[in-house]
């Protein structure tokens, strides 16, 4: 890409503009730890859920979901399709569950919900694990594939060449070329600048710049696919070469249109049916509820619930997260699914499909756009270590620092401490990801690492029988047991079965372990249980015990329609995305009849639970340190 002035100008003024809303919410973040990290508990739910949709918006995924349709189709994305299980779970078991709790953090939830000692050890454990060390490994993993993108768009330009010179001349080789030039802009500029507006303007900063760069990376993605598919011809004739493909490849050749798994191929060390299916059945019958992962955590949590807990009440933290879960499932994904499938077209045997995006961005893409979708990656990537930076050091302040270290100090000193650690963070971070190996392997570290948790992040909150020992004992044989398969490796097939076989392991054996523990321990004290069920009101069936010591409450009975409320929200979005992509793909009748279906479920939704939805006088509550 030759570089003009005006390029140039374009992404300073994306930086600048950055900057002034770090400077300008850095008074109203600066009065207390609260206004620092929830935003004063003030925020509407489109902002707050608009926040969480750009956070997920990463540098490295619109490679990722290009490189699932170019070697597995449409069908690929069932890899993180099936997560909105878990995200409609969130908006109508969780989210209000967690508005009422009062926390800071999610972390915090150890204490309000368990006693002593255990306690205390998983918060100040789960505050350095996931605060610090899987922090990292995703800044990681997201610098990486900034790093890519940086070095294929400014490739050989006289900046690159000046850097990597100088680099590679003062610091190793590691530096060298094109990709050594970008991972040194990205380590030594872009997450020191967003450290910088992140620790000047708090969550309100994050906030507001994530809003204005949602818009801009989707502005960016949608004239990236339109470009694409004018290069294949217009979307008829992309279709059509798609299918004549297809047809090319032989009676076995997989449908890249289709939207569901074809079960009719697998591999001959497996019976034929064997590999779709299995791997099918575990995203949507196993991942989204077993696994730990950033975003989708089953039960909410992370940044998620930072979002909720940023929120002005219940109903608006509920309906941050529906919009998050619409946005994210349904109406974002197919600017990307549609590059993926033209550069199916315009580059046929690629060995890294992912690349298909960039040769998409820099051959299609006309020069005077090129600038902006700079500012659009930057944007992407920056966004996403923004929350973490915030979220991470959220973390580290108020369940590591303040609880353990110096209990009693003022707000202005933990705000102070908050923007220290953001800046520790943003050292670390860099420092990963110049050790980081790929962005594959910081995916995979957190996806096995957390398989079988989510069993218990869930029934927390509905069975009163949970305790800490339960958590700790869950986390500590999943990470075991993935050290163990990861070192003598047992199972046979492809990557894919092995990921299939390994994640039903681990969840069967971590269940049985934390059940187990859960049982020859004792149950919480009931003085911290009648506490914590006074402070949330779950539904009263599986706390009957608990519920009889609180008879002042009016018993809640309301996790029969939340199911129906959550089962009405995935058929309402998959309906919609589905929908979406039959017009796309040029099959009208069957999208209006989805889109139309999609419409009753949400008439169904909106009389259901948002119409009626009721905010219980109370106290504001908020959880002690």
């Amino acid at each position: 890409m030759n570089s003009t002035f005006l390029d140039w100008l374009t992404i300073a003024g994306y930086l600048a503009i950055t900057l002034v809303m770090g400077l300008w919410f850095r008074r109203r973040s600066g009065r207390s730890i609260d206004d620092y990290f929830v935003s004063g508990r003030s925020v509407n739910w489109w902002l707050a859920g608009t926040s969480m949709v750009a956070t997920t918006f990463a540098a490295d995924t619109p490679l990722v979901v290009t490189g699932l349709v170019y070697s597995q189709g449409i069908s690929g994305n069932w890899l993180w399709w099936g997560f909105l299980f878990s995200g409609m779970m969130t908006v109508f078991l969780f989210a209000r569950l967690w508005r009422r709790s009062g926390l800071l953090t999610d972390v915090q939830f150890a204490e309000i919900r368990y006693s002593g000692k255990p306690a205390a050890f998983l918060r100040g454990f789960r505050a350095i694990y996931l605060g610090l060390l899987m922090n990292c490994v995703i800044l990681g993993w997201v610098t990486k594939a900034m790093t890519s993108i940086i070095g294929t768009t400014l490739a050989n330009t006289p900046m690159l060449v000046n850097i990597s010179r100088f680099m590679s001349a003062h610091f190793g080789s590691v530096w060298s070329g094109n990709d050594g030039a970008a991972l040194a802009i990205c380590v030594f500029f872009l997450i020191p600048f967003t450290g910088l507006y992140v620790s000047l303007g708090g969550l309100w900063g994050v906030l507001w710049t994530d809003l204005f760069q949602f818009v801009l990376k989707m502005s960016i993605v949608i004239a990236v696919a339109y470009f694409a598919v004018v290069a294949c011809g217009g979307m008829s004739a992309m279709i059509q070469s798609l299918r004549a493909m297809q047809a090319s490849a032989g009676p076995n050749a997989a449908n890249p249109l289709a939207f569901f798994p074809e079960f009719s191929r697998g591999l001959r060390a497996e019976p034929w049916w064997m590999v779709p299916l299995a791997n099918f059945c575990v995203y949507i019958g196993l991942q989204w509820w077993a696994s730990w992962y950033p975003g989708a955590e089953p039960g909410g949590g992370g940044y998620i619930a930072q979002r909720i807990f940023s929120a002005r009440d219940e109903k608006q933290g509920l309906l941050s997260v529906l919009w998050f879960n619409i946005a994210h499932y349904a109406i974002r994904p197919w600017p990307w699914i549609i590059t993926g499938l033209a550069v199916i077209v315009l580059y046929p045997g690629l060995q890294h499909p992912e690349s298909g995006y960039m040769m998409v961005l820099n051959a299609h893409l006309p020069h005077q756009y090129r600038s902006i979708a700079i500012a659009g990656f930057l944007a992407a990537f920056m966004s996403t270590v923004a929350t973490q930076l915030n979220w991470g050091a959220s973390y580290l302040v108020s369940d590591f620092y303040r609880r353990f270290l110096r209990k009693s100090a003022s707000e202005r000193h933990y705000v102070r401490v908050s923007r220290l650690c953001t800046v520790l963070l943003v050292i670390a971070a860099a420092w990963v990801s110049v050790q980081l190996g790929s962005i594959a392997s910081g995916w995979q570290v957190v996806l096995q690492i957390g398989a079988g948790t989510g069993a218990v992040c869930i029934l927390r909150w509905y069975w009163w029988r949970i305790n800490a020992w339960s958590e700790i004992s869950a986390m500590a044989c999943s990470l075991l047991v993935t050290v163990i398969l990861n070192r003598w490796q047992p199972f046979a097939g492809n990557s894919s079965m092995v990921f299939a076989k390994s994640a039903l392991t681990t969840t069967i054996i971590t269940t049985i372990v934390w059940l187990t523990a859960t049982f020859l321990t004792k149950p919480e004290p009931e003085e911290v249980l009648v506490s914590f069920y006074r402070r949330v009101r779950p539904d009263v069936r599986g706390w009957k015990r608990v519920a009889s010591r609180a008879p002042e409450l009016v018993p809640h009975r309301d996790l029969g329609s939340n199911l129906g409320a959550w089962a009405l929200g995935c058929a309402m979005i998959y309906l919609c995305l589905f929908g979406t992509g039959r017009i796309l793909l040029h099959q009208p009748a069957g999208g209006m009849t989805m889109l139309a279906g999609s419409a009753i479920c949400a008439l169904l939704l909106y009389r259901r639970v948002v119409r009626n939805f009721k905010i219980e006088p109370q106290k504001e509550e908020t959880a002690a340190p």
